[in-house]
């Protein structure tokens, strides 16, 4: 069988061909003008330019409570113990009072519904709000943009210092701001392992370099993560590798808040004399919008919001902060740039009418289900017995005769104790009349600890017929604060 060429060796550049006006299509094949069209455009470096105002302001108040409590968490102790620890080792999660244990998953489930459903009310509401104020992609990229701004300079100076031939000034720049971003990074996995690792034995292994294979693993693992995210790739996460920014659309609607470009009062754009007045201006067929090119180079995504709401917008709101102060230099009125929603533009809705058309059909259901999973979390935290148990069957004699014609049944309880005290626990037996426990029936378990225990049960073997028989274990704590647990499971008469 005959092979293509174009398959025979290596790929051929491809010379697209374009019809001109006059000529063949075929003609420009014979052109040697012919332009290659390239598949693949490299990303332009962003130099995103410092801007500060009232945004700007509450984007960096939740930088700084986001990290307090990142960062601070871990150190926080209670009752003798790291207050928030997740303690794969031992197979204990402790969230304050809270011990959990893996059987507990329910609550995992719970809290990530809480978040996802949480996440579906602000968008449809608010945008992307979560992106521009608390990711922590968003919240690391502006940590590390001030680092590079304080060692670099501003916009200017940043793009004058990589347009510079290689040197001592631009060496010992270069290497600062690496290296405080390699620290920062550095301790933020740090801290990330001291969720799982108690820190302040963490922090002795790191002294002693002595630190564990795995724990070295996921410092260095996560601290590269966070310096190759927010130093290196930064609108490239939000762009390209984050799914939420591909279905966000599939939330918003015309009536979600979003940062808006009033299209009407801004165009046409260009410069005018500052002395100009609206009248003025307007005769020369220009509107509010100067085209200073300010928006674009404040935007850490590189867009023009005056095309038109995108994909790649995080609502981070420094537009407007930024656009907000042209205006106030040209005495004109601010919000050509602002938060608004789609039919609050073309239908020049007041903020109360916008704000009224807020509980509309979407926003009401996330809201009802979100509600009632919330509820239903925290009526089950509050009703949570103070201890788990399970009850496994003893697979090695399923069951088996006895002395004196009793027939015995095997198990082994795992009573987990979920509380920061030793307890004490019965265990009885009910379900199947002249069933008793034979084995151990008062069983002590230490704080936050859980125990195998042992159960024997016996039965006279003419008191149930051959089969299955269905019984209840019952444990009862024997404290003050009397807590109980029941348990199925089913009792064996052989024939």
């Amino acid at each position: 069988m005959a092979v293509p060429p174009d398959l025979r060796g290596p790929a051929k550049r491809v010379i697209p061909i374009v019809a001109v006006e006059g000529l063949p299509a075929g003609a420009a094949a014979h052109d040697d003008s012919s332009t290659i069209a390239s598949l693949y455009q490299s990303e332009q470096t962003i130099y995103a330019r410092s801007v500060s105002g009232w945004f700007n302001r509450w984007r960096w108040a939740m930088v700084w409570a986001t990290q307090l409590v990142f960062y601070g968490l871990p150190w926080l102790s209670m009752n003798d113990r790291q207050a928030m620890l997740f303690d794969l080792v031992a197979r204990r999660f402790y969230i304050f009072n809270l011990v959990l244990y893996p059987q507990d998953l329910i609550y995992l489930t719970g809290l990530l519904i809480i978040s996802a459903l949480s996440l579906f009310l602000f968008t449809a509401v608010a945008g992307r709000l979560w992106c521009g104020y608390t990711c922590p992609q968003t919240v690391y990229t502006e940590i590390f943009m001030w680092v590079e701004r304080k060692i670099e300079g501003d916009r200017t100076a940043r793009m004058r210092l990589d347009k510079a031939p290689m040197g001592a000034n631009k060496l010992a720049r270069k290497s600062a701001k690496h290296a405080v971003w390699i620290a920062i990074g550095l301790w933020t996995g740090f801290t990330f392992v001291g969720y799982f690792t108690p820190i302040k034995e963490l922090a002795g292994s790191v002294a002693d370099l002595s630190l564990g294979p795995w724990e070295s693993f996921w410092v260095l693992f996560y601290g590269f993560a966070t310096y190759g995210n927010a130093g290196w790739m930064r609108e490239q996460v939000c762009k390209y590798m984050c799914p939420y920014a591909r279905f966000q659309s599939a939330m918003f609607d015309r009536d979600t808040l979003i940062v808006t470009y009033d299209e009407v009062r801004g165009e046409g754009r260009g410069a005018r004399p500052r002395s100009d007045t609206p009248e003025q201006y307007h005769a020369k067929g220009l509107g509010d919008c100067i085209d200073c090119g300010l928006c674009v180079q404040v935007c850490p995504t590189g867009i023009d919001i005056r095309n038109g709401l995108q994909y790649e917008c995080i609502s981070c709101s420094a537009c407007i902060d930024v656009c907000n102060g042209v205006m106030d230099k040209m005495h004109y009125p601010r919000g050509l740039i602002r938060n608004s929603t789609q039919n609050g533009v073309t239908r020049k809705l007041s903020r109360g009418a916008m704000f009224r058309r807020v509980l509309r059909p979407r926003v009401l259901i996330y809201t009802g289900v979100l509600a009632a999973v919330s509820m239903g979390l925290l009526g089950s935290l509050l009703s949570r017995h103070s201890f788990r148990v399970d009850v496994v069957r003893d697979r090695g004699a399923i069951a088996r005769v006895v002395g004196q014609g009793q027939v015995e049944n095997v198990y082994r309880l795992q009573i987990m104790n979920a509380t920061e005290r030793d307890q004490r626990y019965r265990i009885q037996v009910t379900g199947l009349d002249r069933a008793s426990i034979v084995s151990e029936t008062l069983v002590a378990v230490d704080a936050a600890q859980s125990r195998w225990v042992p159960v024997r049960v016996q039965l006279p073997q003419d008191a149930a017929s051959p089969g299955s028989h269905p019984i209840e274990f019952s444990i009862t704590t024997q404290a003050v604060e009397r807590d109980e647990v029941i348990e199925k499971s089913v009792f064996l008469v052989p024939r």
